[in-house]
């Protein structure tokens, strides 16, 4: 099942830079992982914001939750979801 989301990071402004950056480490190198074994399909930054849009594939609804908030930058997400399904006119039959 795919699913859109948009995920905004809210890191507060007294967390300590060595804290953030090692936060941010973390992140990364799920986000990779995640991405690398097919479950993460797409990730774009937003323009001018510490932001992304993301597709995730995985096969529901709790599977996704899970993911989310195994993230290490979770509790400072501003998270929105959107499901998604394959558009009859689509040319694109591998995007299920």
């Amino acid at each position: 099942m795919l699913f859109h989301v948009t995920m905004e990071v809210q890191l507060p402004q007294s967390m300590p830079k060595d804290q953030a950056d090692a936060l941010k480490a973390q992140e990364k190198a799920l986000a990779q992982r995640l991405q690398e074994e097919g479950s993460w399909r797409h990730l774009w930054r937003v323009a001018g914001q510490y932001a992304n849009v993301s597709i995730f594939d995985v096969p529901g609804n709790e599977e996704l939750h899970a993911l989310l908030m195994s993230l290490p930058l979770f509790p400072y997400m501003r998270i929105a979801v959107t499901p998604l399904c394959r558009h009859p006119s689509s040319v694109r039959a591998g995007d299920l």
